[in-house]
């Protein structure tokens, strides 16, 4: 114990001493900002703010960017350029087929059901009694980490041998209805999709509190005029309600997208990548953090990067969209 704060405290002053030390520059800058007058002072006041910032970028996205894509090329040791072997590792190796048929399976399904439940629920809590107090209750499960959703859910597929008591919620469940349960993790594909609903349990609230408030702006008066003309239930929902949310509901999706390319944690926790589950990002994770291969690691990462840059676009030029609108 002793070893252990001798080491850990001046690693944590050092880095307390590093931010007070940015900090107290940045308020020495600013003092002396603020006494500038005259044509030099536009300047000054821009170089200040947007230089720490433009700093910041530049050390915690640029530069990692651009040693990841350089490593992509080198060997696992990062000594030597191997020039496209990893990448081409990616498309003969029948490991990384099943990876990213896995992720493709992931970017379809949890998204659109992710999606599509909080939808539903929006709809469904819209305008009741008391509706802060189920909402409350679905968005819990965005409090919980992957990590401790999935420990969570480990006793819900918890399987034990045919005679003994099943203590798992899913396997009572299938023995109570006359079928016999399995060991529900070996199962393939099956146990790819039971990690996909411990993503969508923890998310689904999220988007849900989303596209109520959208509901919620959606005028009042446009839904009575409806309702007037005879529109209602389904018929009101499909021209009047979706139409109006539409934009937000594909933020949702598009959110729900890049979140089930970058799943790490549920995977990793629930099976390690092994029985068939393997997804990129936690392939990603092996490779350098295992097997000690910067390389394949990196040429992986590099992928990833260029799947999730085209849904992020997509959602700041869809954001600039409303804000045009609006």
């Amino acid at each position: 114990m002793s070893d252990f704060i001798t080491t850990t405290i001046p690693k944590f002053t050092s880095v307390f001493s590093a931010i007070f030390v940015f900090f107290a520059v940045l308020a020495i800058l600013f003092a002396i900002a603020g006494r500038v007058n005259g044509k030099k002072a536009r300047p000054i006041a821009l170089t200040l703010f947007l230089g720490p910032a433009l700093i910041l970028l530049l050390a915690g996205l640029i530069i990692p960017a651009v040693r990841t894509i350089a490593f992509s090329f080198m060997n696992p040791d990062s000594n030597g350029w191997v020039g496209l072997a990893n990448y081409t590792w990616m498309l003969h190796d029948p490991n990384v087929k099943v990876i990213m048929i896995n992720t493709t399976l992931w970017i379809i399904v949890v998204p659109l059901f992710t999606a599509a439940l909080a939808l539903l629920l929006a709809v469904m809590l819209d305008r009741i009694k008391h509706e802060s107090i189920p909402k409350s209750l679905l968005f819990m499960p965005m409090a919980i980490s992957f990590v401790g959703a999935s420990i969570i859910f480990k006793f819900v597929y918890e399987y034990r041998r045919e005679g003994e008591v099943q203590i798992g919620l899913l396997s009572a469940i299938v023995e109570f209805f006359g079928s016999t349960p399995q060991n529900w993790m070996l199962s393939k594909p099956l146990n790819t999709f039971l990690l996909m609903i411990i993503y969508i349990w923890t998310q689904m609230g999220f988007g849900m509190v989303i596209l109520s408030a959208a509901i919620k702006a959606v005028p009042a008066d446009i839904v009575e005029a409806s309702a007037l003309d005879g529109a209602g239930g389904w018929r009101l929902f499909r021209n009047i309600t979706f139409p109006m949310v539409k934009s937000t509901f594909i933020v949702v999706l598009a959110t729900g997208v890049v979140g089930a390319l970058k799943v790490f944690d549920i995977v990793r926790t629930m099976t390690g990548g092994n029985f068939g589950t393997n997804v990129l990002a936690n392939e990603m994770y092996s490779q350098v953090f295992v097997q000690f291969n910067q390389g394949k690691g990196s040429a992986l990462a590099v992928v990833l990067f260029l799947l999730v840059t085209p849904i992020l676009v997509y959602n700041i030029r869809t954001l600039r969209k409303e804000r045009t609108i609006s």
